[in-house]
């Protein structure tokens, strides 16, 4: 099992991009437990879920974003300032770019799962 303090340590080794996949990841599962209550109370409507719908397809794009700042920082620490090659400086963006981007895959899967049956529950009730 992966610490609290390892997941923070990975989560800052994934750079500035992680911000945004985290506030939308946060955004959608707080919708997606709104819409599942209203949903046990009855209120079956579309409202709010395309929220939803564009958080999952943002955050790979934010993944990806992420790989290309980490790898552009990895050329950055190819072509050091001083002409000289930091390989340790290099596996660091290589390191960001591959968080990002299965942070930003993973946090779409987690989302997209639950959007699809709430989806099917609302074209269920609109077919009766």
């Amino acid at each position: 099992m992966i610490s609290m303090q390892k997941l923070v340590e990975i989560f800052l080794k994934g750079g500035p991009v992680m911000w945004p996949i985290l506030g939308l990841s946060v955004l959608g599962f707080t919708v997606i437990v709104w819409k599942w209550l209203a949903f046990r109370s009855g209120r079956r409507t579309a409202k709010g879920l395309v929220v939803v719908s564009t958080i999952i397809t943002a955050e790979p794009m934010l993944g990806i974003l992420g790989t290309v700042t980490g790898i552009m920082q990895t050329f950055g620490a190819l072509n050091g300032a001083d002409g000289a090659a930091n390989p340790l400086a290099a596996t660091a963006g290589i390191g960001e770019a591959l968080i990002t981007t299965a942070a930003g895959l993973v946090a779409s899967l987690l989302l997209l799962f639950p959007y699809n049956w709430l989806d099917d529950q609302v074209e269920d009730q609109k077919a009766t």
